[in-house]
């Protein structure tokens, strides 16, 4: 899917206020960990994340994804009443009815004529929605869009401490749930919207995606516990990881030679993926953020274009490890060029 007239104009992220260590996580965990020989370093060292964030109250998802939504608004030069298009594409929910999206477009006042709706693809959703926005805009449908993604990780986090600290715990119930313990908090938001209208914004050109949806099983989750088989979606990430980064070097005429930054969605799958499909890494290659665990994948984005704000860059994101194992490439050409995936 590639488009013509569709420019990023801001993206913006909102951390949770509480720093999490892994060392802490761990520490909860000591009785278990000693019961069944396992090494207190074990999380830090296989999943590469030292800290992640946790709202540490009663934050709602869409609370924090209206803080988002206000930061993109503020950073933006889109007016709200020129927004005709709101997506919340957080895997976290506050209610099965409404809708987040619905809430999020009340707090933030927009307009009647805004539709607004959630979209739910795992840790995909937000390119999902920027694809969404990008088709809407590029057809005429509307002329700016706001996209906002919340994860509230406090109940999950605690729910599988408590779990694992259970005196029947087994070790294979301890693999089973462990990346649990790799989720984050946090909130991120973009205003995308057309490019003749925002002359000096970052042009979103499209991407490519491919699926292997045939592994869906290996990681199932609910709000308060996640089951993954961390080994076989490792593999078969990898592997669907390499055929979407050959498939998009073709569509978008570009090689790993050709990348100045490589940014990871799993600080853990950085050497793996680098040595997989890179070869050889670009100059700035892993840019790991490992203090944002696996939250939004956007916030990584962010982080990383306020990182060096001036200077052209292309930045890549990338997950290899979904549950719904869709992989996308998308790649925006202005002052920044973004390679997201």
């Amino acid at each position: 899917m590639l488009f013509s007239n569709v420019s990023i104009d801001a993206v913006v992220h909102v951390d949770a206020p509480i720093r999490l260590t892994s060392a802490v996580i761990m520490g909860r965990l000591r009785p278990t960990l000693d019961r069944l020989g396992i090494r207190p370093d074990l999380l830090e060292e296989l999943a590469g994340i030292r800290e992640r964030r946790v709202w540490g109250g009663s934050t709602q998802v869409s609370e924090a994804a209206t803080m988002a939504g206000k930061a993109a608004l503020r950073a933006s030069r889109v007016a709200r009443a020129e927004i005709g298009l709101l997506i919340s594409t957080s895997v976290s929910r506050d209610y099965v009815e409404p809708s987040i999206a619905s809430v999020v477009h009340g707090q933030l006042g927009l307009a009647d004529t805004c539709q607004n709706f959630d979209v739910g693809n795992a840790c995909l959703a937000f390119l999902n929605g920027m694809d969404i926005a990008g088709s809407m805009i590029e057809r005429g449908d509307i002329d700016h869009a706001l996209i906002v993604d919340a994860e509230v990780s406090d109940e999950i986090t605690e729910h599988t401490i408590a779990r694992l600290n259970q005196p029947e715990t087994t070790a294979e119930q301890f693999r089973e749930e462990f990346a649990s313990l790799t989720l984050g908090s946090g909130a991120t938001a973009m205003v995308l919207g057309r490019s003749d209208l925002l002359p000096d914004g970052h042009r979103y050109l499209g991407g490519v995606t491919r699926a292997a949806t045939a592994y869906s099983h290996l990681c199932r989750g609910t709000m308060q516990r996640m089951v993954t088989d961390t080994r076989d979606l490792l593999a078969a990430g990898l592997d669907l990881a390499s055929r979407t980064f050959d498939a998009a070097k073709e569509t978008l005429g570009w090689r790993p030679a050709d990348l100045d930054e490589f940014v990871l969605f799993a600080p853990a799958s950085n050497a793996a993926f680098t040595s997989a499909m890179l070869r050889r890494p670009p100059p700035n290659c892993n840019l790991s953020l490992t203090q944002l665990a696996m939250s939004a994948r956007a916030r990584r984005l962010a982080r990383a274009a306020l990182a060096s704000p001036n200077a052209p860059s292309r930045l890549i994101t990338c997950s290899h490890c979904e549950p719904s194992f869709c992989q996308r490439w998308a790649i925006a050409v202005g002052s920044f060029e973004y390679v997201v995936c």
